[in-house]
């Protein structure tokens, strides 16, 4: 079309507006060629491996999610007038969409033969409806739960840990208003995602819609975590990066400015490998949901439920037996981890972990 309409426009052209006419039809009638019924001829006939590289989770699952779809609260405001869309047609569009980094509302609606307005429906109301089963699915452990992951972080040689916390930044579009405060220290925008996950890469707390100029220590301040973080973790601990507080209940590396002892240079070995746990699980949540690379929604109510569930999501699939392959894994998030100068010292969680740096090392 560019080369067509470049040449029509040059002074040495002899072709009329009659003549170019019949060659432009044939363009413009294919320029957003739609797929008719998509779903039923094509989708049908995946195996199930197919159908989990297109969608990112089961055949079953999905099946269970358009059920719980249908009987919500959420699925009547879909009905606009026309022909309501099926609740499994709503959830394997959304999946195509959150699947897919370069999915555009036009593609995907042309895919699934809807409106970009009826798509943006479809997104929301899918969001709502999965971003409400958080609090059922995003769990903190059970006491059986716990002794599991106690010994899975015990095996990795770090007594006592129920999970790890770290954030991630979610790269947005230039938002409307107060777009300054999304710019983080990479200069793109952003909105962070703080999660804390167990063992197994489940998510088991997550706090979502901080600008990304924010801190991550102030990100946890602010989180309902920071206020029940004694009640949930007991005589247990979770473990962070330098960019968080040290804690009684929250362990962080010690600062290396090169003088560190061998207890504590030992201590800051065995945490990053535990850790490392949490930089896969946002690995995973990402390559699954690859949408969450750079997201294309503008409101930040929509955007902050549409993370939230793709956080259900990865959950579900990670009870379902889905697993992302650890090698296609791509860890392309970046980590604050620059302490909070600002942040004043909690001499209970120094005093501990000086107390764990020893039974670390000393129990080796």
């Amino acid at each position: 079309m560019e080369f067509l309409l470049s040449d029509s426009s040059s002074s040495s052209s002899s072709d009329t507006d009659d003549d170019l006419m019949p060659r432009l039809v044939p363009f413009m009638l294919r320029s957003h060629p739609k797929n008719e019924n998509y779903i039923e001829n094509t989708v049908s006939l995946y195996s199930d491996v197919e159908f989990r590289e297109h969608f990112r989770v089961s055949r079953k699952l999905v099946e269970r999610l358009a059920e719980k779809l249908q009987n919500s609260d959420y699925y009547p405001s879909m009905d606009t007038g026309h022909k309501r869309i099926p609740a499994w047609n709503c959830m394997l569009i959304f999946l195509w969409f959150a699947g897919h980094e370069a999915a555009g509302f036009r593609d995907v609606g042309d895919r699934f033969d809807v409106t970009i307005s009826k798509l943006h429906n479809i997104i929301q109301t899918v969001s709502l409806c999965l971003s409400n089963m958080a609090s059922s699915v995003i769990t903190w452990p059970s006491l059986e739960e716990k002794q599991q992951v106690i010994a899975d972080f015990t095996n990795l040689g770090f007594p006592n840990v129920i999970g790890c916390i770290d954030g991630t930044h979610i790269q947005i579009d230039k938002p409307a208003t107060d777009h300054e405060s999304y710019i983080n220290r990479k200069k793109f925008y952003s909105i962070q995602m703080q999660a804390v996950c167990d063992s197994n890469r489940k998510l088991t707390d997550i706090f979502i819609g901080y600008p990304g100029s924010v801190h991550d220590a102030r990100v946890f301040r602010n989180s309902p975590l920071h206020h029940t973080l004694q009640e949930k973790c007991g005589t247990e601990i979770i473990l962070a990066d330098s960019a968080y507080p040290c804690l009684r209940h929250m362990l962080t590396p010690y600062r290396d400015n090169g003088d560190l002892t061998p207890v504590e240079r030992n201590f800051n070995k065995k945490l990053s490998e535990c850790r490392i746990t949490i930089e896969h699980t946002f690995g995973m949540l990402k390559q699954r949901f690859r949408q969450l690379y750079h997201l294309k929604l503008r409101k930040t109510d929509d955007i902050c439920h549409f993370i939230r569930a793709c956080c259900v999501l990865h959950n579900m699939a990670l009870f379902d037996g889905f697993e992302i392959d650890p090698e296609d894994t791509a860890i392309l998030d970046f980590n604050e981890d620059q302490p909070d100068d600002n942040e004043p010292a909690d001499a209970t969680g120094q005093h501990f972990r000086n107390y764990i740096a020893a039974l670390i090392y000393y129990n080796n």
